[in-house]
């Protein structure tokens, strides 16, 4: 096995900071799973809901652990993969699994009534909480994060930094989760049960600025992050290839997830019109055909 390879599939970096917030998430939502299932909410807490949680803790522990963020550090197009994870992966995966139903049912009685209680209508938490994830906020928030972060003085600072590089991470994660949660309709419904045409329009409204972002790290004709010139090259993939590769995945994956996500919910859409029809003729009973007035026989 070459040398390189060896050395990056044994750089394995298992942060306590990350790996115990993520065991300790996931053996809650376990334990809620196993609890809801026993007070027969199968159908709720059913097992393909446990394996998209469990799939994207663990994608998030090997975007974080894994040799991946070692390799972010060397090829912009691996930290482009680690950031797709992080923003459009994890999160739908995470939120299609009904995390804070079922993740509530995890914990103590008396923490579990004492959280639920700041989800009431009438709590400061609630109001709060509502009026700082404004759907529109919220998409905001998530575009200037994404434009932010890849400035190129605000991404090298962020590569020679390992507190920056971890909040960077933090709000792509942290603001990706707050995007995903209102276009998946998933729980806490904070906002109302949103309905599906407003979702689709909000998932659409960020692939223009995404592909643009993308397309334009792709197309450009001389690198634009410095830092990727100063540090040594893997695999004789020169800057400007891995630049290309990494503006490709941004702007081709990056914007089919969120297309994908929009089809889904269009499909959605048109399943419940045709519930809705087959539930309308049901209840409306019989036709009810008026009667033809006689015909008069003819006499010659």
């Amino acid at each position: 096995m070459n040398p390189v390879t060896k050395a990056l599939l044994f750089s394995w970096d298992i942060r306590v900071e990350i790996l115990l917030p993520l065991t300790i998430l996931g053996a809650f939502q376990f334990i809620g799973w196993l609890r809801l299932r026993q007070r027969g909410a199968q159908r709720f807490a059913t097992g393909w809901r446990l394996a998209s949680y469990m799939t994207g803790m663990v994608l998030l522990a090997l975007a974080l652990l894994s040799p991946i963020d070692v390799l972010s550090g060397q090829l912009f197009f691996m930290h482009m993969i680690q950031h797709m994870l992080l923003m459009m992966i994890v999160p739908p995966l995470l939120w299609l699994a009904g995390p804070f139903a079922i993740g509530l049912w995890g914990l103590p009685r008396p923490l579990r009534l004492r959280i639920g209680g700041w989800f009431q209508k009438e709590s400061r938490f609630h109001q709060v909480l509502r009026l700082i994830t404004q759907p529109g906020l919220s998409w905001m928030l998530l575009v200037a994060i994404l434009y932010g972060w890849h400035d190129p003085w605000a991404y090298s600072i962020a590569q020679g930094n390992g507190w920056v590089h971890d909040m960077e991470h933090i709000s792509f994660f942290g603001l990706s989760m707050l995007f995903w949660w209102r276009v998946v309709g998933a729980g806490p419904h904070i906002h109302g049960r949103s309905n599906l045409f407003s979702r689709i329009i909000y998932v659409l409204a960020m692939v223009p600025p995404n592909m643009l972002l993308g397309a334009s790290i792709a197309l450009a004709e001389s690198p634009i992050y410095t830092y990727y010139l100063n540090i040594p090259r893997l695999y004789s993939i020169n800057v400007m290839d891995d630049q290309r590769m990494a503006g490709l995945i941004m702007w081709i994956p990056g914007s089919m997830m969120l297309i994908i996500a929009a089809l889904v919910l269009i499909a959605q859409l048109f399943v419940n019109a045709d519930r809705r029809d087959g539930l309308s003729k049901q209840t409306a009973g019989p036709e009810i055909r008026r009667p033809h007035p006689p015909r008069l026989a003819m006499t010659k």
